[in-house]
Parts: structure tokens; C-alpha cells; sequence
């Protein structure tokens, strides 16, 4: 791995990290940060977006998920390949029983620019 692709994979990590403190911090301050502008959220196998656009998506965590007092994600394994960070997480809080998703991040420039959510509840 050269010295770019090793840069590339530590600072999509770091982005992906923050994103999962800043999901389970509740804050929409430091959620905002890590994603990109225009960012597409998709949850297959819908082919059509969930969301699209960064305040779109704060409107969602800050409405639909960080109200709830029991929210939490637990990463449970991740994968880091180039600018894609998959994360294998179990999620509290949102249905009475705990639920796991995979969570497929592309990251370039420094923030989040696409995700797709995969889950079977």
C-alpha cells in the first residue's frame, strides 16, 4: 500500500469513527462536520435514495433518532478498503429490540458523500 492509499484509508476511518461517536453523542454539531454537502443515503433495495443532501439528513437524526433515549450504535466489526469503511454495527434504541445493519460509508475529501444501509430487522 503506498503512502497516499494509506493516508486515504487512515483519514476514511477517522471520518467513519467520528460519524459513529458523533451518532451516539446525539449531536448534530459534530454529525454535520463528517458528512458532504450533497450526500446520498440509500437503503437497498430501494434503488431511489432515502435521503439527499447534508440538511436533509440532520433533519432526520435530529427528528427521527436523537430524541430517543436509548439510541446507540455498537461497532461490531469494520472493514476498511481504500475510500469505502464498511461498519457491521448492532443498534439500540429505535425498535424494541436491538437490530444490526451494515453500513457501507464512501468517503472523499474528508467527508461522508455517499452510504447505503443494509439491514434485516
Amino acid at each position: 500500500m503506498s503512502t497516499t492509499d494509506t493516508e486515504q484509508h487512515s483519514s476514511a476511518v477517522a471520518v467513519v469513527q467520528e460519524q459513529l461517536d458523533a451518532y451516539n453523542a446525539r449531536d448534530l454539531q459534530r454529525l454535520s462536520a463528517v458528512y458532504g454537502e450533497h450526500v446520498t443515503v440509500f437503503q437497498p433495495p430501494r434503488i431511489d435514495p432515502s435521503i439527499v443532501g447534508r440538511s436533509a439528513l440532520l433533519e432526520f437524526y435530529g427528528a427521527q433518532r436523537f430524541g430517543l433515549p436509548g439510541l446507540h450504535a455498537q461497532l461490531l466489526h469494520r472493514i476498511v478498503l481504500s475510500d469505502l469503511v464498511v461498519d457491521h454495527r448492532r443498534i439500540a434504541g429505535v425498535e424494541k429490540a436491538k437490530f444490526e445493519v451494515v453500513a457501507v460509508y464512501e468517503v472523499h475529501g474528508g467527508k461522508i458523500q455517499s452510504v447505503w444501509f443494509f439491514s434485516r430487522k
